[in-house]
């Protein structure tokens, strides 16, 4: 398993690539709202990135994916496909997942957004999903292993009576859009490989509020839906580890992390 070490000059491109990817999430924020397509959520963004940002998106192509950002909604855990015949309604969540490549380095992040007047119990599963990141973000330093990232996500997660997606995995990230090493939400303290300065990984919990199977879409190849088709959250951050802790790399400016 190769870990590529970051180096000072690495670190630089990509808190670029990160603050390009969160400005992405801050932009298209107002325009999710009943009655739009997310379609036209993925036309927004990709303008945004290619013209305004003079960047790249990198979900488009990659491995065959049509489209520049992820939109999942409901019941879709993650790798949704926007589409105009997709029109977000109120009582929907949704949550987008943005991947930018600026300079070679790649900055990911993914946010859940409510639409329109959203449900108590649907609030909560987002509420305890963003705290799953925070507190594994929390514990990120060097000399800790990637067990405890995973065992904090799902003490917390499980604590709160929602199962955790297992399928689908935070990653490496840098010069690669995934790249070792695979960053699991469940796990057990002190398993797992020890974390070392220069470390660049996203986390990216997906909570389930019914059980944690899931289903690929056989049509498309790519959208994940929980297998009982009850509602699903995810919350994503690239980071890298520094001497003390780490640094959030696609934090946005509503984020006290």
């Amino acid at each position: 398993m190769t870990i590529h070490i970051k180096t000072a000059e690495d670190i630089s491109k990509m808190r670029v690539a990160g603050k390009l990817a969160a400005d992405v999430l801050e932009m298209i924020g107002p325009h999710v709202q009943p009655g739009v397509s997310t379609g036209e959520l993925d036309r927004i963004c990709h303008k945004y990135i290619v013209e305004v940002q003079q960047a790249v998106p990198a979900p488009l192509n990659y491995n065959g994916f049509p489209k520049s950002i992820c939109t999942s909604i409901n019941h879709v855990i993650c790798h949704g496909i926007p589409s105009d015949g997709k029109i977000l309604k109120s009582g929907d969540i949704l949550n987008i997942d943005i991947t930018v490549i600026k300079d070679g380095f790649h900055g990911d992040t993914s946010k859940m957004f409510c639409v329109g007047e959203v449900p108590s119990h649907a609030q909560r599963l987002i509420k305890v999903t963003q705290e799953c990141l925070y507190k594994a973000i929390d514990i990120v330093r060097p000399g800790i292993t990637l067990g405890d990232i995973g065992h904090v996500i799902q003490q917390h997660g499980e604590a709160n009576n929602y199962s955790i997606v297992r399928e689908y995995c935070g990653h490496g990230i840098g010069r690669i859009f995934h790249e070792e090493p695979q960053v699991l939400h469940f796990g057990r303290p002190g398993t797992g490989m020890r974390i070392v300065e220069g470390m660049t990984f996203t986390i990216e919990p997906m909570l389930n509020a019914g059980s944690r199977y899931t289903k690929l879409s056989k049509k498309d190849g790519w959208t994940v839906t929980t297998k009982d088709r009850r509602l699903s959250a995810q919350w994503e951050h690239t980071m890298v580890v520094s001497n003390a802790g780490c640094e959030v790399l696609t934090r946005r400016s509503d984020e006290t992390l």
